[in-house]
């Protein structure tokens, strides 16, 4: 069962044994979830969506940010007036061992190949 928001500012993510792989493959087969995937990967660090500057709107952005965080790719949280973003790499890591980075290594691959690095 997903974790109920409390207030405004608690956001919804799926408890460990609730992320399906279904909905991680899901969650990256978009270019710009994806991007942000792998800036989180690079960064080894939470990041703000400020950080991030997708050449989409403000609300697409959003969208791409929730999509991420529902299906348990990212876990968010506010600090101060910043979202952060962060990889929930120890959830994944333990659930499907090495997908994430093969998925992270083979995106980059492909971004070399397609001249888009």
């Amino acid at each position: 069962m997903t974790t109920p928001a409390v207030s405004s500012r608690d956001l919804p993510h799926p408890a460990r044994e609730e992320i399906r792989l279904e909905g991680i493959l899901h969650a990256l087969s978009d270019p710009m979830r994806l991007r942000i995937a792998r800036e989180l990967a690079a960064a080894g660090d939470e990041l703000s969506c400020s950080h991030f500057d997708l050449p989409v709107t403000k609300s697409t952005t959003t969208h791409h940010f929730r999509v991420l965080r529902e299906a348990g790719l990212i876990q968010q949280t506010y600090r101060g007036t910043a979202k952060m973003n962060g990889l929930r790499r120890g959830d994944l890591d333990g659930l499907f061992p090495g997908l994430l980075d093969a998925l992270l290594d083979a995106a980059a691959r492909q971004a070399v190949r397609l001249g888009s690095d």
